[in-house]
């Protein structure tokens, strides 16, 4: 074996007296695996949600044998605890190779060990071709003699063979794997006490209602605890052709949009405005919009708000499955809503007074005003008098923007139901206004035209004129999103509420939206703060008038 195919180890590696087949038996093996062999792996892994903190122990919390002919492996369960007093979970396969095998790929390599006597390595086993084939296998069986490992095949999917598996690259929070070119499984990495809303979403869409315009169901893989829980280890859907994700696809078509300032002479201030969330027939657009902006984009606009309203329709049509039922605002959800948000608030609201330094310009008086004016959004967010709503709460996306939405022969399909990357899993599941997707959308086109502005340096026009028309192509946007969207839920009974609701339910879920985003701005993106933070403005702005 090259050099470049192992990582040099020293020769003083780990030896066990037990053999491979009975590792997690011998509890010296244990201890070494979590406490000396595990830390040195999982800390350079992309998928290790804990770098900013300080990992204290790693421990083995559960663990089940899975053989093959050929092999025998394990599903690994641990629980990585942390100085600030507070731990994740994460799921590892894993699997022994001989120092005679090839390991494939360095960053497969967790330790060089000796089981018994015999050499060889530790690796991840979604690498090695016979793990992933007998996984296949197993949930197209809908395999579940082992009662720990629980696989499922949807019945709406006929068993086949299994051809070949490979990779799908680009990821980073899990492992996605293709299998036979027209499916595929995603390993989840992070994972949590409870069944994952990708899974539990994905399989109540396909298997429960008439939505098609997301990766079809075809199977999962749980894990049952003894405590009665399940823990999602990996889900399986269809794999779908597509063009690229909705961000891409906007901005090419806003990089167009924005040339025709310059190009067809069009002056921003002579721009028809509207008001915030007016809905606007296509048809009815002024021909100025029209101009500037092309027909095209107000098609596709419309076709995502169609998409959109469909996945909501779907999601609150169960009157069985409680998990699915529509359900009223009550004093629970408020107190629950307000503690989640002024506890983000009040952190945002530090992170900004700790990162002052990196802003400046218009973005630095934005902040000032931010923080002159956080006694009226917080009393904003406290302001959420549950007994005047008269709509309903259902599942939703929860993390739902452009990125999340592929394009595919002229039409968009919904993918990724995980839910907000900083919520718990139990606040993922919590049933919320369907408006809460519709301004997470809206924060993403309000991104959209701001990453095309900053990008670009080749409009010819003022960034001032880019700023004034994006604002207005902005509301129109809305405008657009919003007749479509509100006809056809109300066509389909989901009880979103009327004009007078469905406003302040979208002022307070795009406020919560763009203070959200203030967190990873100013952490990652100083030069983009300005964009939430505009976006908070002008909602401050609309709610005055």
């Amino acid at each position: 074996m090259s050099d470049k195919a192992i990582p040099k180890v020293q020769d003083s590696n780990f030896r066990f007296k037990s053999d491979w087949k009975h590792a997690f038996e011998d509890s010296e093996f244990v201890k070494t695996f979590s406490t000396e062999i595990l830390e040195n792996y999982i800390l350079k892994k992309r998928w290790y949600a804990g770098k900013s903190s300080t990992l204290k122990y790693i421990e083995v919390v559960n663990y089940s044998k899975l053989t093959s002919e050929k092999n025998t492996y394990y599903g690994v369960l641990i629980e990585i605890n942390f100085s600030e007093a507070f731990f994740q979970n994460y799921f590892i396969p894993l699997s022994f190779i001989s120092e005679s095998e090839d390991p494939l790929e360095t960053n497969t390599f967790i330790g060089k060990v000796n089981f018994k006597g015999k050499e060889g390595y530790l690796i991840d086993a979604i690498h090695i071709e016979d793990f992933r084939e007998l996984i296949f296998n197993k949930v197209m069986a809908s395999d579940n003699s082992n009662q720990k490992i629980i696989y499922h095949r949807s019945e709406t999917v006929k068993p086949v063979k299994y051809k070949s598996s490979k990779f799908m690259g680009g990821e980073q929070s899990n492992t996605s794997i293709i299998y036979n070119d027209n499916c595929v499984m995603k390993f989840f990495r992070r994972i949590y006490t409870s069944k994952n809303p990708d899974y539990e979403i994905s399989r109540f869409l396909t298997e429960k209602s008439n939505f098609h315009n997301t990766p079809a169901y075809v199977g999962s893989v749980n894990l049952a605890l003894d405590s009665g829980d399940t823990i999602t280890l990996a889900l399986m859907q269809e794999l779908l052709e597509n063009e690229g994700d909705a961000w891409k696809y906007m901005l090419t078509e806003l990089k167009s949009v924005f040339a025709n300032l310059k190009k067809k002479r069009i002056n921003p201030s002579s721009l028809p405005d509207i008001n915030l969330y007016q809905r606007q027939p296509i048809s009815n657009i002024p021909p100025e919009i029209i101009d500037f902006a092309g027909l095209n984009l107000f098609l596709k606009v419309s076709k995502l708000a169609l998409r959109t309203a469909e996945m909501h329709i779907a999601l609150g049509s169960d009157m069985q499955d409680t998990a699915f039922t529509p359900t009223k605002y009550n004093g629970d959800y408020a107190v629950w809503l307000k503690n989640r948000l002024i506890y983000m608030f009040q952190n945002r609201v530090n992170t900004i007074e700790n990162n002052m330094h990196k802003l400046e310009g218009e973005a630095m008086e934005l902040a000032k005003d931010f923080l002159d004016r956080k006694k009226e959004i917080r009393e904003h967010f406290l302001n959420f008098n549950w007994t005047k709503m008269k709509s309903e709460r259902i599942r939703i996306h929860g993390d739902y923007h452009l990125g999340q939405v592929l394009v595919h022969e002229d039409d968009f399909y919904l993918l990724d139901f995980v839910g907000e990357p900083e919520s718990t899993i139990q606040d993922r599941k919590v049933k919320q206004p369907p408006l809460k997707d519709v301004a997470g959308m809206f924060r993403s086109f309000h991104y959209a035209i701001y990453s095309t502005i900053f990008n670009n340096d080749d409009f010819g026009s003022s960034k001032e004129d880019l700023f004034k028309a994006g604002e207005v192509l902005y509301k129109y946007m809305i405008a657009v999103f919003m007749e479509t969207y509100v006809k056809k839920v109300q066509e389909e009974n989901l009880n979103i509420g009327y004009k007078r609701e469905i406003e302040f339910l979208l002022d307070y879920c795009l406020l919560e939206k763009a203070v959200y985003e203030l967190g990873y701005e100013l952490n990652s993106r100083p030069r983009w703060t300005i964009i939430p933070l505009r976006g908070i403005s002008s909602i401050l702005k609309n709610k005055k008038n």
